[in-house]
């Protein structure tokens, strides 16, 4: 009879419990981001289709120019950054692939970059789920490998990333205010 009204005595709390009504005008959402997360897939259409599989996904966030010089100045040249905004960006390959001449196996990895005025040096690092470059541990490094900064078209507002289908497998871009480089990835 006891454990009868003690399960009643609880069942009656977490009831009234949940029923609780909540003033939705003392709600606090959170504001939109400055910086707004993305992904971008390869294949790009993977996301509208129902039978391809992806190969590679990169999830960054894409922080504004805003009138500003970005690298050199507020991205200083010879330092780490996280390849984006916000949380560090990380790719996420399906399969093995081959990046700067290294075999790297299916998996997730946060990416980083040394931005330098006439190359960047990439970084793939084993470390993940971490906030910006503050903790990055060059010892988790997978690859690293130095690729050429081109001269962008126009300048580009917001950090981008989109991926251009070659034979071997594809070139990922990245671009932001007047600078874009580009890696090939080979899918094994």
């Amino acid at each position: 009879m006891k454990k009868l009204i003690i399960a009643a005595s609880l069942l009656v709390g977490i009831s009234a419990f949940s029923q609780a009504k909540i003033d939705p005008t003392k709600l606090n959402y959170m504001s939109v981001d400055v910086s707004p997360m993305d992904a971008v897939y390869y294949p790009l259409q993977v996301t509208s289709s129902k039978t391809e599989t992806p190969k590679v996904k990169l999830e960054y966030s894409r922080p504004q120019k805003k009138n500003r010089v970005i690298f050199g100045n507020l991205i200083k040249y010879g330092e780490i950054w996280r390849f984006g905004a916000n949380e560090n960006s990380e790719i996420k390959f399906y399969t093995p692939v081959k990046i700067g001449g290294k075999e790297i196996p299916a998996g997730t990895y946060s990416v980083f970059a040394i931005p330098f005025e006439k190359e960047w040096t990439i970084i793939l690092n084993s470390d993940t789920d971490k906030w910006g470059a503050y903790f990055y541990d060059k010892s988790k490094d997978v690859v690293r490998f130095n690729v050429p900064v081109e001269k962008a078209a126009s300048p580009i507002e917001y950090f981008s990333v989109t991926f251009v289908q070659t034979k071997a497998g594809a070139d990922l871009y990245a671009g932001w205010d007047n600078s874009q480089v580009k890696f090939p990835i080979e899918f094994k």
